[in-house]
């Protein structure tokens, strides 16, 4: 039997590692010269053109996205159980891609946002609710989640008056990331990346301005996160905006965005949380949240359901009661302690049985 020395399997892995870093050269290329592309052609559509695009363009992959419906489709079984049938299901994922679609093309096309067109687009509720504490010189920490159009929640918001600065992660391809950065900041606004941004968010408020974060990601554990309740099952966020309610004095206001017929969108305020002296990051986390959840239940397309919203189950949790990929997470039990036991964030050291090592 022939055996492969050690120097040709070296060579071996040496050849595969070149070859996939010169694909993945080649990739990122295409992925940018694609994406540059959309951004000269996709603003010379009409808005009515844009919407049925995205339309086309969602339903399409929401049949090829075999991986991402397969996540979307044990989302909703786990969230809403059985109130909703096998049909149903099929639509909403359909219809989350198909919004996720606008929102992508929607923002290619928002360099043709201005202040004088935005409200034939963009309807705004709640505004009036704030009128205080947005004045000059008041920091503000605008909490959004991923529902509908979020990238026109901080583009739209310069048009009427709200400029803030908004918390975006970064791409994998970097060749990217300054499209996007110009796209988001072409209404004013100014873009945070995600490293350093603890510090840079600090400084924002600390000039009394405003800044704009999604809080319902789910971010690994070893990272600062709290644990909260999201239809009835335990993941990992963000505690940012509750961070700087806290220390620089910030005031939180929940924004969504939410779809109107033929490719509008109605941004909508919430009222005033009310947080106690004594409540803690995850606690406020929460509230915020809650705030939010109904608006999914009433009407759950527009999130992305295709996300793994919930990566981590617990260890007393029964495995049926979570999606396919939830993992145990020793950092995700050390979250669920704190939330328990009232601990500050990140302070925690239990770790996990034997057997799971």
């Amino acid at each position: 039997m022939w055996s492969v020395s050690p120097l040709a399997a070296s060579a071996k892995r040496a050849y595969t590692g070149a070859v996939r870093a010169a694909w993945k050269k080649i990739r990122y290329r295409l992925e940018w010269l694609a994406v540059k592309a959309a951004t000269k052609i996709i603003p010379l559509f009409s808005r009515r053109c844009c919407y049925r695009l995205a339309l086309w363009i969602g339903a399409l992959a929401a049949s090829v996205d075999r991986t991402g419906r397969r996540v979307a489709l044990s989302n909703l079984k786990l969230a809403f159980g059985d109130q909703l049938f096998d049909e149903r299901r099929v639509e909403i994922v359909r219809e989350s891609y198909q919004n996720f679609a606008r929102t992508l093309i929607d923002l290619f096309w928002s360099p043709r946002l201005t202040r004088e067109n935005y409200s034939c687009y963009l309807d705004v509720v709640g505004l009036d609710l704030w009128q205080e504490e947005l004045k000059p010189g008041n920091p503000v920490i605008f909490a959004c989640c991923h529902y509908s159009n979020f990238e026109w929640v901080a583009i739209g918001a310069n048009f009427f008056g709200v400029r803030s600065a908004l918390i975006a992660q970064e791409f994998k391809n970097e060749l990217l990331d300054p499209i996007f950065v110009g796209l988001r900041e072409s209404s004013g606004q100014r873009v945070i990346s995600r490293e350093g941004a603890v510090l840079q968010l600090y400084k924002t408020l600390r000039r009394g301005e405003r800044v704009a974060i999604l809080t319902d990601l789910t971010i690994p554990a070893k990272l600062p996160t709290v644990a909260i309740d999201c239809f009835g099952l335990k993941t990992s966020v963000t505690f940012a905006h509750a961070w700087a309610h806290r220390r620089a004095g910030a005031t939180v206001i929940n924004v969504h965005c939410e779809p109107l017929p033929q490719g509008r969108y109605r941004i909508v305020f919430h009222p005033r949380i009310e947080f106690s002296a004594d409540s803690s990051f995850q606690e406020m986390a929460q509230a915020c949240w809650d705030q939010f959840e109904p608006y999914v239940r009433k009407n759950p397309a527009p999130w992305l359901w295709m996300y793994k919203h919930w990566r981590y189950r617990p260890l007393a949790a029964d495995p049926a009661a979570y999606p396919f990929y939830a993992n145990i997470s020793e950092e995700f039990e050390r979250r669920l302690d704190e939330r328990a036991r009232n601990l500050p964030p990140m302070t925690s050291m239990i770790m996990l049985p034997p057997e799971f090592y």
